[in-house]
């Protein structure tokens, strides 16, 4: 059965997690390293909502997901972001992902916040479905994302 906690309740995977992330998307932070990652995922062990990760366990970490300030540094004015959205290959395709979309909507809807944004290469099918649109495609570090965003006082 999946439990969905925040990382500050368990902080010994965020190694783990940093490394899923950046074997996953380091050509989108180009120049950082692991230990970089690293390093800037400890803010994720603070008090503030934002930034956040909300992990998935089934006897073992299989996901995560993060609300952050900002995700694109050409994107400023958008805030704040679902990010990190992962499913460790062996847990994929059981709804793990949509749990942790979910999950990660309603505690920033709880929070105060009204919209939320995102990018994904390849996802917006996933993301549409979960009541996501995309807003507009775009080059991100060379490679073609869409950006989308959900109103979230349109979730139930």
């Amino acid at each position: 059965m999946i439990t969905i906690l925040d990382l500050r309740q368990e902080p010994q995977h965020l190694e783990t997690l940093a490394q899923w992330h950046h074997n996953e998307w380091a050509h989108y932070n180009p120049g950082e390293n692991l230990q970089q990652r690293i390093e800037r995922m400890q803010t994720y062990l603070n008090a503030a909502f934002i930034p956040s990760t909300f992990i998935a366990t089934d006897n073992k970490l299989v996901g995560s997901a993060a609300i952050v300030a900002h995700d694109m540094e050409t994107r400023p004015e958008l805030s704040p972001w679902l990010s990190s959205v992962y499913i460790e290959p062996e847990s994929r395709y059981r709804g793990t992902g949509r749990q942790l979309v979910h999950h990660v909507m309603e505690k920033a809807k709880n929070s105060g916040i009204k919209t939320l944004y995102l990018f994904t290469p390849d996802k917006e099918v996933f993301y549409e479905k979960l009541g996501w649109e995309i807003i507009c495609k775009e080059p991100y570090h060379g490679h073609p994302v869409s950006i989308m965003k959900v109103r979230l006082n349109n979730i139930k």
